[in-house]
């Protein structure tokens, strides 16, 4: 793999990348520059704490009772800001919207489970359980056969 870099401030910035076929290096680099320019992480509240949080920690970011919370790895809610859709064109693309009020992290669903009714349940790694409603589960199938 060769790499060339070419600065001129006169130019629009962007970035050209050659490959064979897609790898998880140019997922990799898709996300970089696609994904909210550089930042990786944000503020998060509790009710005595606040922390940078970052992106790869969060698992889930859903609106319960007018606020915006997000899951972290070890279930623990923290209090966000912004609000949903706000954080949606925030996040890089490894975040999939899963209903109205729910988006997750999709390196962190294990499982999706149907039920009887058609009712379908992604189901995260912290252990919390998130229903997915048929549009979104209808995207979020589009987008993984593409993959």
């Amino acid at each position: 793999m060769r790499f060339q870099l070419r600065i001129d401030p006169e130019k629009e910035e962007r970035v050209l990348v050659s490959a064979h076929r897609r790898s998880a290096l140019v997922d990799q680099i898709e996300a970089l520059v696609t994904g909210n320019a550089g930042e990786d992480q944000l503020a998060a509240y509790s009710e005595d704490d606040m922390r940078m949080l970052a992106f790869a920690e969060i698992e889930l970011i859903y609106a319960e009772d007018g606020k915006t919370l997000a899951l972290d790895q070890d279930g623990t809610p923290w209090r966000l800001r912004q609000r949903l859709y706000e954080m949606e064109e925030k996040l890089p693309d490894y975040f999939v919207r899963l209903s109205k009020s729910a988006i997750a992290n999709q390196r962190s669903i294990v499982r999706f489970n149907a039920g009887f009714s058609g009712a379908v349940d992604a189901q995260l790694r912290c252990g919390r359980k998130e229903s997915v409603s048929r549009r979104c589960f209808a995207e979020m199938k589009r987008r993984l056969s593409v993959k």
